[in-house]
């Protein structure tokens, strides 16, 4: 006997609310085009032309990357409007530690029922980001899987590729004993480190997104949701005026030393001088109620340092100079040893 007949719709895939998204963020979206994007939303592939005129040697830099389980705290706050400008500005940070300058951003949606409302936010965010650092959004892609993704959950990853001139790469190489490390504030923990500090503040404490916690400006969703910064657009400004950086790291998961080792030569060593700033009082939040030891704190969270610059020691004053119009105020975190 026949059964009734199943439609896609009917398996949990709507195409027409799929369409319906692309609809409500085709403006937000377009606003990220210049001159360079040569063709338009919704085609199999996006199109950019390279403009390489004033470089001897271009060199192109990509990198993939997600917000990880930062997802699933928006969704228990059911805050979505900034996690699109966490993705662009994570990937952002990522090709630039190389001295690149960004050029065009893809991005992935998937979730097991799309929530078009929730989507539009989430995008919507990231197409800012992406106008704010003069990136074009050239394309993505969103997928509805309702049997890899639980009721109210998706995930969001994202490609940006850039671009720099092979002599004005930043790779470390020139990186020596005595250097300085320079850090930058981070505006709360970015992207990592979401799956211990649910465990610890939302599972074992049972916080709710309202609650307030000492230290904290407005409430504690806002805190885990600050936005992760962009340091591409200030940091570009002081390497155009000839600030010599040795090396750019951005903090991640490994925290601050793991992330500074990838740029050390070999034979060195980045000597991390903890005591130089204070613990952000979300950190400290997270370190006592879960009794996280200090190790695993060190490397799981940025700890108040989103970026590092190494550069040479006696050039400490020139990058004060630079930093004073800025908000990002740089402070010494340690110097390069011998291994």
């Amino acid at each position: 006997m026949a059964g009734k007949p199943i439609t896609y719709r009917g398996a949990g895939v709507d195409i027409d609310v799929g369409e319906e998204l692309v609809r409500r963020i085709k403006p937000a979206v377009t606003r990220t085009y210049g001159p360079q994007v040569a063709g338009e939303l919704g085609r199999f592939g996006g199109a950019f032309r390279l403009d390489t005129s004033e470089m001897n040697d271009p060199v192109l830099i990509s990198s993939t990357d997600g917000v990880g389980t930062k997802t699933l705290v928006a969704a228990w706050a059911n805050r979505h409007h900034a996690i699109g400008r966490d993705l662009v500005n994570h990937c952002i940070n990522d090709i630039f530690t190389c001295g690149a300058r960004p050029l065009f951003f893809l991005d992935y949606f998937a979730t097991g029922k799309l929530d078009v409302d929730v989507a539009e936010q989430v995008i919507a965010g990231a197409a800012a980001a992406c106008e704010q650092a003069g990136v074009a959004l050239v394309g993505g892609e969103t997928a509805e899987m309702p049997d890899v993704y639980r009721d109210g959950a998706y995930d969001l990853a994202g490609t940006i590729v850039g671009v720099v001139d092979a002599a004005a790469m930043i790779d470390g190489s020139h990186i020596r004993e005595g250097d300085m490390l320079v850090g930058l504030p981070a505006n709360g923990l970015h992207t990592n480190g979401y799956t211990l500090a649910r465990k610890v503040l939302i599972e074992q404490a049972g916080h709710e997104p309202t609650d307030t916690l000492p230290g904290l400006h407005g409430d504690l969703a806002d805190a885990l949701l600050a936005p992760h910064t962009c340091y591409y657009p200030t940091v570009s400004r002081w390497l155009a005026k000839q600030l010599p950086v040795h090396g750019m790291a951005h903090i991640t998961g490994g925290g601050v030393e793991g992330n500074v080792r990838r740029i050390i030569p070999s034979g060195l060593r980045a000597e991390v001088e903890w005591d130089r700033w204070p613990m952000p009082p979300l950190c400290r939040h997270i370190m006592e109620a879960g009794e996280v030891p200090l190790e695993d704190m060190r490397r799981t969270f940025n700890l108040g340092v989103g970026w590092v610059l190494v550069l040479p020691a006696g050039r400490a004053k020139q990058l004060l100079m630079h930093a004073l119009a800025s908000a990002l105020k740089p402070f010494r975190i340690g110097r390069v040893v011998k291994e």
